[in-house]
């Protein structure tokens, strides 16, 4: 997950550094993580000021919002609340159980490490390069030569990430229609609803993910058959090993 100083949010938010502290006061905002003397932001926050700038677009006063949110948040942010945020991003990073990070073999200034954080698949920890996606650190872990998974990684990755933009944007859009058609058009919903309103977008969420792996495995399938078997396309995109006559 990328993080922002107050700054660099602000130009990525298009919210002024100082209506950014408003919000903060406010208590629209969540609190900024301290390290030291710095202040870092991270993409809740850019949700939560996407959010509350679309609902200051659509007339709802920022006395309004703050009201609601005071009423409502326990502990929540804004764009949770509307049941948006986590369905759509999931967990936060610093929400989730950590996995037993794995240094690599790999110099802290190559183009492979710098990439690698670029996708937030590692960190730099001192002169390690530390892998942070817990599914990717253990294969790599168990792997006799992890550079070669690394570099065909990232060289998918750089090819998939030209369409990941049309893809979430895609899904985005049939997400927000889900919500409005059950809320209304320039509707906040009510106190009562919250909860079947978030479960209605996490659910969407965990099907479109679901769908969109399902998917791709069997795209992969049928571009692996044509040069090879069935049988071996499986073992491939698979990894089982299940052979057909004991």
């Amino acid at each position: 997950m990328a993080e922002y100083r107050l700054e660099d949010l602000a130009a990525v938010s298009g919210v002024s550094a100082r209506n950014i502290r408003a919000y903060r006061e406010r208590g629209l905002l969540d609190p900024p993580r301290r390290v030291g003397r710095s202040a870092l932001y991270d993409d809740y926050h850019l949700s939560q000021l996407n959010t509350i700038s679309q609902l200051l677009r659509k007339g709802f006063t920022s006395v309004h919002i703050a009201e609601f949110f005071e009423s409502m948040r326990h502990g929540a942010d804004l764009a949770d609340i509307l049941g948006l945020q986590r369905a759509v991003l999931g967990a936060r990073g610093d929400e989730q159980d950590e996995a037993a990070a794995e240094s690599i073999d790999l110099d802290a200034d190559s183009e492979e490490a710098r990439a690698l954080v670029s996708y937030g698949l590692a960190k730099i920890d001192g002169r390690d390069v530390v892998i942070t996606d817990s599914a990717v650190a253990e294969v790599l872990a168990k792997s006799a030569e992890p550079m070669r998974y690394v570099r065909a990684l990232l060289q998918f990755l750089a090819v998939a990430d030209d369409h990941l933009e049309e893809l979430a944007k895609a899904f985005v859009g049939t997400l927000s229609e889900l919500y409005t058609a059950r809320v209304g058009e320039r509707c906040l919903p009510k106190p009562a609803d919250t909860d079947e309103i978030r479960r209605l977008l996490q659910d969407y969420r965990a099907i479109g993910a679901a769908t969109m792996a399902n998917r791709f495995e069997e795209v992969s399938r049928r571009y692996l058959v044509t040069e090879s078997s069935d049988y071996v396309a499986g073992i491939l995109v698979t990894g089982a090993w299940e052979p057909e006559h004991a």
